[in-house]
């Protein structure tokens, strides 16, 4: 028999086989596993960009996406600068340099960090790593969302606990773990969206309670923004927690997507057997080494958002409205009424330009969120945000 014809046969015994599944199959579409066909078809945000290409205008005031508006280190421009003619080159795909002198930073060895592609593409790895089909983990309703589109894309079951006071509940996640045998419990602290913090004390009480066999993700994003204390002591030989870091909050690299993660060996050593060994660019890495190394930048982006957290606040509050005291580089408002009222705020500060965000669950969507940013666009806000107000009485 020519082979065309056996192919044919085979393929039409393969089309009756499926005619059985319960979603429709077309000739000409990919096998989409069972998982990805039942995902809505959603991202977890939209990007800046997508709301300018609608509007047809550009923002003149960008306090959405919790960048540093303050921009990176001068020496990390310079980097990027003299890394640019080596752009022909892959990134050295250990990232051998950043992840010493992040080890150096923080007093411990190489071998307890990795370094991705943010910590979103931290989390995407550590998800693969430990979820499959039908495992369990454990976060906070409203906490990031791209941390559940991880999980859900790998089929884990996630259990969602709300949170208590703006703060998410580390009492209630862990009792939820030890319930479910979840593999994961994700806390970010400082939290996003809300701003909130735990102190050190607490998290290193958390820490101390994961039940056997689960693992304490702690994302860390906004911990450069954090007060002293909020941060527990980091002990890198504990296998019961993974912290992660980025360049992307007060380092001002968040286009250059770069962070890394902190955690036993044994742990960051398996991220090898999953990871896409030259996803950072040779120049992301020689950007955020720079950064690291200019630790007075930090500093002087550390101060701007301590001052410009205060004038959001003062701004809410000439409006009427309330700040919620804030551990990270940007500070949620509580508008005082309900969800609706606060997305047709949001509405009419975009339609004036203003980009910002808001949380997403509610009780919280009572709020928006407001990114420091520089004294211009700080301006800008308490000149927009009354009139954005006043177009919904």
């Amino acid at each position: 028999m020519p082979f065309w014809i056996d192919w044919s046969v085979a393929k039409q015994s393969r089309l009756v086989a499926q005619s059985a599944v319960a979603y429709p199959v077309s000739m000409s579409d990919p096998r989409y596993t069972d998982v990805v066909r039942a995902l809505p078809a959603t991202v977890p945000f939209v990007g800046p960009e997508s709301h300018m290409r609608q509007s047809g205008r550009r923002f003149r005031a960008r306090l959405g996406a919790n960048e540093s508006g303050f921009g990176p280190s001068p020496q990390a421009v310079m980097a990027i600068k003299a890394a640019a003619s080596e752009a022909w080159m892959y990134g050295d795909s250990e990232a051998h340099d950043l992840r010493n002198a992040l080890a150096a930073h923080h007093g411990i060895g190489a071998e307890h960090i990795i370094v991705g592609e943010g910590i979103d593409g931290l989390l995407g790895n550590l998800v693969r790593l430990l979820i499959a089909p039908g495992d369990v983990v454990v976060t906070s309703d409203g906490a990031y969302p791209t941390f559940n589109y991880h999980v859900t894309g790998f089929g884990g079951v996630l259990h969602k606990l709300p949170y208590r006071d703006e703060h998410e509940d580390p009492a209630a996640l862990l009792i939820r773990a030890e319930e479910t045998g979840a593999k994961l419990i994700y806390l970010s602290n400082p939290d996003n969206p809300m701003g909130s913090w735990h102190s050190a004390r607490i998290i290193q009480r958390m820490i101390d309670a994961v039940p056997e066999g689960a693992l304490l993700v702690l994302d860390e994003a906004y911990i450069d923004a954090a007060p002293a204390g909020t941060a527990p002591d980091i002990i890198p030989t504990d296998p019961r927690v993974i912290r992660m870091r980025t360049f992307s909050k007060l380092y001002g690299l968040a286009g250059m997507r770069v962070g890394y993660a902190i955690a036993a060996a044994p742990l960051i050593a398996m991220f090898d057997r999953i990871r896409n060994h030259f996803g950072v660019g040779r120049i992301a890495q020689a950007a955020a080494l720079a950064a690291l190394n200019d630790q007075p930048w930090l500093q002087h982006v550390q101060e701007n958002v301590y001052a410009m957290r205060k004038q959001i606040a003062d701004i809410a509050a000439q409006n009427g409205l309330h700040a919620l005291p804030s551990a990270t580089n940007f500070v949620t408002v509580d508008c005082g009424r309900d969800g609706d009222f606060a997305r047709a705020l949001l509405k009419e500060l975009m339609a004036r330009d203003v980009f910002v965000r808001m949380p997403m669950v509610a009780s919280h969507d009572r709020c928006i969120r407001i990114s420091t940013g520089p004294r211009e666009e700080m301006r800008l806000l308490e000149e927009l945000l009354p009139q954005a107000l006043q177009a919904l009485k």
